[in-house]
């Protein structure tokens, strides 16, 4: 009777769920404020770019700097492309192939490595595995110059190889491939397919890589932009110009502004369309991307 007097003079209030805390209007104003600030510090340099890219060598000092003039993008591309015989279109079919090779061989060796690792049981996996974490944490600027005086040995400066097989190592893929593998992969499904004949090897690409796309995707995405912006590794490894990557093309050039004062031009355009590529690689993968991400926290 007394519950039932309590509840008859409880309020509308008092009887509603409960709810979480209120969401401050102070707070959502100052976290669009950081969001909107950071936005601007990563696009006004690309809007810059672009901008200076539709200018004549003329314009780019004199005009406003984040506002068009006249537009000569076009022109500005077409003599770019045909500067030193069309030097610039080597160094982006030279990128593509560095990055574009190289991170496709660096997923499927640290797919492998990560699956390996995940579902066999053999002796020093751990130690393995800790290896690979520590590799994670040494920068690549660390590995330029020892790696120099092993190709060095092999007479492999210079050559195409330089820079590629570096490229196809991949620490953080082996250790996202682990992780995913071991979440995604149900040991059922391997024994089933060892069951019915298959092999292991033909059991991993025709299964097992099919519920770790997501991953894979992930890590192709992140090596592809690793390499593409490589810088150093092609610095001390290469001589040739027609083996240079566009970041390292570009990075000639600028040094030569002074004797050659048209090259701004060309950088700057050149820059630009260097973007393009990743760009395009991102809005095409980003959907596995963040699906790769969120599943691989999650589980």
């Amino acid at each position: 009777m007394s519950m039932l007097t309590r509840t008859r003079g409880a309020t509308a209030d008092d009887l509603a769920p409960a709810r979480g805390p209120r969401e401050s209007i102070l707070s959502r104003g100052a976290a669009l404020i950081v969001m909107g600030v950071f936005t601007l510090y990563f696009l006004v340099p690309i809007w810059w770019l672009f901008i200076a890219s539709t200018k004549d060598r003329g314009d780019l000092l004199t005009t406003n700097a984040l506002w068009f003039s006249d537009w000569n993008f076009f022109a500005n591309v077409g003599d770019l492309l045909a500067y030193n015989d069309g030097i610039y279109v080597r160094w982006l079919v030279n990128s593509l192939g560095y990055a574009g090779l190289g991170a496709l061989l660096a997923t499927i060796v640290a797919g492998m490595c990560g699956y390996a690792l995940a579902k066999y049981r053999f002796r020093g996996r751990e130690v393995y595995f800790n290896v690979v974490l520590g590799g994670v944490l040494v920068p690549a600027t660390a590995l330029a110059l020892p790696l120099f005086l092993l190709f060095s040995q092999v007479n492999l400066t210079n050559t195409f190889w330089a820079v590629l097989l570096p490229s196809i190592v991949s620490p953080f893929g082996v250790y996202l491939s682990r992780i995913y593998a071991s979440a995604s992969v149900p040991d059922e499904l391997i024994e089933a397919g060892r069951i019915d004949g298959a092999g292991e090897v033909r059991t991993f690409f025709t299964v097992s890589v099919r519920l770790m796309m997501p991953a894979l995707i992930t890590v192709f995405l992140f090596q592809f932009v690793s390499i593409w912006n490589n810088f150093f590794l092609p610095l001390i490894m290469l001589r040739s110009q027609e083996l240079f990557p566009v970041t390292y093309g570009l990075y000639s050039w600028n040094t030569q502004l002074n004797q050659i004062p048209e090259l701004r031009t060309y950088v700057l355009v050149g820059s630009f369309l260097s973007i393009v590529p990743l760009i395009v690689a991102f809005l095409l993968l980003q959907r596995f991307w963040r699906t790769g991400l969120g599943t691989g926290s999650v589980k």
